[in-house]
């Protein structure tokens, strides 16, 4: 049976699997865009980075499990097919997500809330363990040699593009209800994980309709399907060394590089470069719309020159401007610095609030600073004293501010700097440096489906790619924004300390890719 080459099969096929998967990967990244909301959801109150590391715990809990999930749906796309297989991730995918969206929070049902998220999670990195390598696969299968590159780069654009559609979405909920309604535990927050069961509803129709692929229907056909793709998978020495060198030379270092440039960004632009909710937001959104086609440029390109070098350069590109990159994002919010060295700020004072908090009353005093061409909100804290009576523990706001010893205290109080906002110009320029560290991805990212379909023969090829492919991205890859945040906690004099981990795997996935990888181009499936 020849490999089905008609454009307008191909469209349809490349269409219905990149819509399945981007739907897939919305309702995966959805959690961890919203991690900060999270965590005052589902965890109790006392210790905020104790709460978002518990949140980030289950996000990588749901990259960790991927591989299991990789195991099952892969197992089961060689045995059933690719079509039956990936339309099940994608219905186990969406009731997840839709699932997260009905949990009450830990104020109402306890410690059972964080416990049934974390189950939910779970269910999530099975399904998207099972996805990936079905769509890959199934694209790789219908397309004609020489192409495969090209074609495959359009699953390829899924992970950004669901990351960018969460980010849209979040977005736009948010701009249409107060802080205070978005964050509540019923509030707006919830509503994209709501609206992951209509995007699901419409990609089941679609996949539907779809046919079998051309390779695994003429396998069948013929009798040929494996008997236990396991087995054969990892008990045979010469496919399990592919299996081992696909991982470490090549997707251990594509992982981390996807996840440090698009979402390890995203986090540090909102933590230490303190930018506020929007503009780190959109900026990571035109940095995405403008880099996403470089995925079809350098898939396009691998069919030319070879998958190696471009995936490899992708990797060692992040190991060298990393740093210098993000060094760059503290230094153009280093408002601390600027205040020490005597830079001239302007201030606008702001009315004081009060907050109870443990019985006790806190004065709060939002101040807006204008530095160095950027405004950012300067918060003072003060706590009243303990024997302060009941009938006076909310003072009107105007007597507060009439009070001399509460203005002096606030005054004394260390500042705590957030809500950054850029100027055009710098605005601009944080968009370069993310859009730069996105093309690193893409060189990585762009070529790597087809790299992996051509290592493993047809019979094996959904169980052997789905696993390198899910411990480089689940494992290595997700544990970015935990690790990152673990490190910058424990290691508190070097901000850029969460950046070692990318790195160093990184670069000690380029030395074993430049050694053991071969620089083959597509060439007819087997």
């Amino acid at each position: 049976m020849k490999q089905v080459s008609e454009a307008g099969v191909l469209r349809k096929v490349i269409g219905a699997s990149s819509l399945g998967t981007m739907i897939e990967w919305y309702d995966f990244y959805i959690f961890g865009m919203l991690a900060k909301t999270i965590s005052t959801e589902f965890f109790p109150e006392g210790n905020s980075t104790a709460a978002l590391l518990s949140t980030l715990a289950i996000f990588a809990a749901g990259f960790i499990v991927r591989p299991f999930g990789a195991l099952f749906f892969g197992r089961l796309g060689d045995l059933l097919g690719r079509k039956s297989t990936f339309l099940l991730t994608l219905i186990l995918m969406g009731g997840s997500t839709f699932l997260i969206g009905l949990v009450p929070g830990y104020h109402t049902i306890g410690i059972a809330a964080p416990l049934i998220v974390l189950l939910l999670r779970l269910l999530q990195g099975l399904a998207l363990g099972g996805e990936y390598g079905g769509a890959a696969t199934y694209v790789a299968e219908h397309a004609p040699p020489g192409k495969r590159g090209y074609y495959t780069s359009w699953i390829q654009t899924t992970a950004t593009l669901g990351l960018f559609l969460a980010l849209g979405v979040i977005m736009l909920v948010k701009m249409n209800m107060s802080d205070q309604q978005f964050n509540t535990e019923w509030g707006g927050w919830r509503y994209p994980f709501w609206f992951s069961i209509v995007l699901v509803v419409v990609s089941v129709y679609i996949r539907l309709k779809m046919e079998e692929s051309p390779l695994f229907a003429r396998l069948k056909s013929e009798g040929k399907v494996a008997k236990n793709p396991l087995k054969e998978s990892f008990r045979k020495k010469a496919n399990f060394k592919m299996v081992l060198l696909a991982l470490f030379g090549a997707v251990m270092g594509q992982g981390v590089i996807w996840y440090t440039g698009q979402f390890y960004a995203q986090s540090f632009l909102e933590t230490k470069a303190l930018l506020n909710f929007e503009q780190s937001r959109t900026i990571m959104l035109w940095a995405i719309l403008f880099a996403t086609p470089f995925f079809i440029v350098f898939g396009w390109l691998s069919d030319k020159v070879g998958r190696k070098w471009i995936m490899l350069a992708g990797m060692l590109l992040g190991v060298i401007f990393y740093r210098p990159i993000f060094n760059e994002f503290l230094k153009t919010t280093d408002i601390k610095s600027w205040i020490a060295d005597g830079v001239p700020a302007a201030q606008e004072k702001a009315k004081i609030e009060t907050k109870k908090y443990n019985d006790q009353l806190i004065v709060i005093q939002k101040n807006k600073l204008h530095i160095n061409g950027i405004t950012v909100t300067e918060s003072r804290y003060d706590t009243l004293a303990p024997g302060v009576k009941e009938s006076t523990l909310y003072p009107p706001l105007s007597a507060l501010d009439g009070d001399a010893g509460i203005t002096a205290a606030l005054a004394r109080a260390r500042p705590v700097y957030s809500d950054v906002t850029l100027p055009a110009s710098l605005y601009y320029k944080f968009i370069f440096l993310v859009w730069t560290m996105i093309i690193f991805v893409t060189m990585v990212y762009g070529p790597v489906a087809a790299f992996l379909v051509e290592m493993f023969p047809v019979h094996i090829r959904y169980t052997s790619m789905s696993l390198p492919y899910h411990i480089g991205n689940g494992v290595f890859g997700g544990l970015v924004p935990f690790i990152g945040v673990l490190l910058q906690t424990t290691f508190t004099e070097d901000p850029l300390v969460g950046l070692w981990y990318p790195i160093g795997i990184a670069a000690l996935s380029f030395l074993i890719g430049m050694v053991y990888l071969s620089n083959k181009r597509s060439a007819a499936l087997e």
